[in-house]
């Protein structure tokens, strides 16, 4: 599999091209056209799809990287070390560039929650002018994961340092079901943390709590599906990809989007 970032024009968003479709299809990463499938983001549009991208946008959005091509031969991204790490690698050995043109901005003014008692995640105004997240991850006892909570204000230096490195994780039963119904083919234990009841299966963990940093990070490159910078602050009590799609439509629905100045790439 071969991905490939390309610059883009001003005003172009992220966009993904399956260069390996006789058209070349462009499928803009954008929740409108996000399709429901289990434990992963996919985008779909023209009948062409690409799956899991949600590290590639956390990099892309973490970065603050609004305007880029995204170029694949297959519809899933590569899954390398299982974090956005590779990406922003990548990204950064590239250069970014600034644009002289505004960049849509959401400002959150109302509390927007969606989910119930044991999944949600909330949207709420922020102090800091900028994107926060906490995540609170809760896997009970009888397994090495448990319970963890990190909150984060996400900037390029922040995202780079506290989220990247983390990695994708499963449950040992979980990653049974998965490969029972025919996803996770290219998986190992060195590209995903596979955990039993002692801890992760041939590998070591990078973070005391890299498991919650990593549902942080997939929250990061859900949002980013807003297309637009969001500035507010972002909570989530054992959400996944799904519900938060579902916010981002709820903000897209309710709030105003401005006009505002920033760096871009």
């Amino acid at each position: 599999m071969h991905l490939e970032f390309r610059p883009a024009p001003s005003d172009t968003g992220i966009v993904f091209v399956r260069c390996d479709l006789d058209e070349q299809t462009r499928i803009k990463a954008v929740v409108a056209n996000r399709i429901e499938t289990p434990r992963r983001t996919t985008l779909n549009s023209q009948g062409a799809s690409v799956e899991m991208v949600e590290h590639v946008m956390a990099a892309l959005a973490g970065l603050q990287i609004d305007n880029c091509e995204v170029w694949v031969d297959e519809a899933e991204m590569p899954g390398c070390d299982g974090s956005s790490l590779p990406f922003v690698l990548a990204l950064e050995s590239a250069g970014v560039v600034e644009q002289a043109l505004s960049r849509p901005r959401l400002v959150v003014r109302n509390v927007t929650r969606l989910g119930n008692e044991e999944s949600w995640v909330e949207a709420r105004p922020g102090t800091n002018g900028g994107l926060s997240v906490k995540f609170r991850l809760d896997y009970g006892s009888g397994n090495a994961i448990g319970r963890q909570t990190l909150q984060l204000l996400v900037t390029p230096e922040s995202f780079r340092r506290e989220l990247a490195p983390s990695r994708t994780f499963v449950l040992q039963e979980e990653a049974e079901w998965l490969v029972s119904r025919g996803l996770g083919k290219r998986t190992t234990y060195q590209n995903v943390l596979v955990f039993d009841k002692d801890g992760p299966l041939e590998n070591e963990l990078r973070f005391r709590d890299e498991c919650v940093r990593h549902k942080a990070l997939d929250l990061v490159g859900d949002l980013a599906l807003a297309d637009c910078d969001l500035v507010g602050h972002f909570i989530a009590h054992r959400s996944g990809h799904r519900l938060n799609a579902e916010l981002v439509r709820a903000l897209l629905n309710e709030e105003e989007i401005v006009e505002s100045w920033r760096r871009s790439a």
